[in-house]
């Protein structure tokens, strides 16, 4: 009898030498081994960070909403991967941005709560994000200030971002797919021909910068009221640019942590169904060696940009989350819910083995999860009613080990989380769009 063969499918694409989407045959299946990576045993950096982990489509809300309330809720069946963690999160059910138009553009104001038409005669305007304020307050000590994370480099278009990032002027900022780019970028020791060629490309930037300035500033004095303000919120941003250019640079010469990349499947590639557990774990684990070498502090992760993505087996997440409430379609979709909650609990799994101070480092650290969209009973793609859990940050001051339910047609703004949350990792806000306050029941 002939010997099993496990081949991959990027393996068949370049034999044959077309881009086909060949189904998940059982030989590349078994190609699919799990990461082998460990956690560190501890953490020497004491200190808050955050975390905002987005799934698109929606989830099957059947499924996955508890029928209970309160601390001695049961888990829902897409929950139950996160058994051992109970204590350790809290699920949230009922919220929304009120402003949100809805569909796909979740991820465009998942961290924002932006009404995206709120701007007369343009058709996109975004605000910024919850995570680039914890960065401002966080960043200056990092050498990153923030991450931004997607299956989809750069920043995709509007309603359709491949980023939960956007600056004070509500500019998308470009996301990172490349496990690889990201490992080097984070831990690989740059020559010293990099680091002139790096700070002569700083120079080019902020004496572009400087000319962009003073032809505004001339600009300025001739406009009207209106414009004005708009120029304004342009330098605000062009000045941001430049002090990000500054930070970078004086972090140039300090090196970087040594991380070996042992146990790390930094080849795995995101549009590759047969390799997207894979990549989910080790951009997790390079989220998670990010922060205990305290090169950033602040990460927001986008696992699929919206009417996109794959469940663990390949399946077409963006089709299914169109369900029409058909029964066959639901139980895909809890499939493809369990298998990134799966991913999450996994990643948990690390911070908590990892001590720190009197704690773990997910004592210190707040996980935000979810969907900026809720596919439903019949796949409407509503704005209401988001599947929602925050996990770690008890030496922060959160409560966990409960289910908060509100009402999906009276409940406080989603940005009362948001602002929950920044508070909680060290960001000392009163105001976050249009919070009426912090989360009662949270903290």
């Amino acid at each position: 009898m002939a010997s099993r063969r496990t081949l991959s499918r990027r393996h068949l694409l370049r034999g044959t030498g077309v881009a086909l989407s060949l189904p998940l045959l059982d030989c590349m299946r078994a190609a699919a081994a799990p990461s082998t990576f460990q956690p560190w045993a501890s953490s020497a950096v004491v200190q808050p960070r955050m975390i905002c982990c987005y799934v698109p489509n929606g989830v099957n809300i059947l499924e996955w909403m508890p029928v209970d309330r309160g601390s001695e809720y049961t888990l829902s069946p897409t929950l139950e991967p996160l058994a051992a963690h109970r204590e350790s999160f809290t699920l949230l059910s009922g919220l929304g941005h009120p402003a949100s138009q809805g569909g796909h553009s979740g991820a465009d104001t998942w961290l924002t709560a932006a009404d995206l038409t709120a701007t007369p005669g343009a058709d996109y305007t975004n605000s910024q994000s919850i995570d680039q304020l914890v960065a401002a307050v966080h960043g200056p000590h990092t050498r990153f200030a923030s991450l931004q994370l997607s299956d989809q480099s750069g920043t995709g278009s509007a309603g359709h971002s491949h980023t939960l990032s956007f600056d004070a002027s509500g500019t998308p900022l470009p996301a990172e797919n490349s496990p690889r780019r990201l490992f080097e970028r984070l831990f690989v020791k740059d020559s010293a021909a990099d680091r002139q060629a790096t700070l002569e490309r700083y120079a080019q930037r902020r004496s572009i910068l400087d000319a962009v300035l003073g032809e505004a500033k001339s600009l300025h004095r001739r406009l009207g009221s209106t414009d004005r303000q708009k120029l304004d919120e342009y330098l605000g941003s062009v000045r941001s640019t430049e002090q990000s250019i500054e930070r970078l640079a004086s972090w140039i010469d300090r090196p970087k942590p040594e991380v070996p990349e042992t146990d790390l499947q930094l080849a795995s590639q995101p549009g590759n169904a047969h390799d997207r557990p894979m990549w989910i774990d080790v951009m997790l684990e390079l989220c998670y060696l990010a922060f205990i070498t305290d090169s950033t502090r602040v990460i927001a992760f986008e696992w699929s940009r919206e009417a996109g993505g794959f469940g663990g087996g390949g399946e077409n997440h963006h089709e299914l989350s169109h369900h029409g409430g058909d029964a066959g379609m639901l139980s895909k979709l809890a499939v493809i819910d369990r298998f990134h909650v799966s991913r999450l609990a996994r990643f948990l799994d690390m911070l908590t083995a990892t001590e720190e101070a009197d704690g773990t480092m997910l004592d210190r650290t707040t996980v935000l999860y979810g969907s900026g969209m809720n596919s439903g009973k019949g796949g409407e793609h509503s704005p209401k009613n988001l599947p929602l859990l925050v996990a770690g940050g008890r030496r922060l001051g959160l409560t966990h080990g409960q289910h908060l339910a509100f009402d999906p047609e009276g409940h406080p703004p989603l940005a009362n989380l948001l602002l929950t949350l920044a508070q909680a990792t060290g960001c000392e806000i009163e105001q976050f769009a249009d919070a009426t306050g912090t989360l009662t029941g949270l903290i």
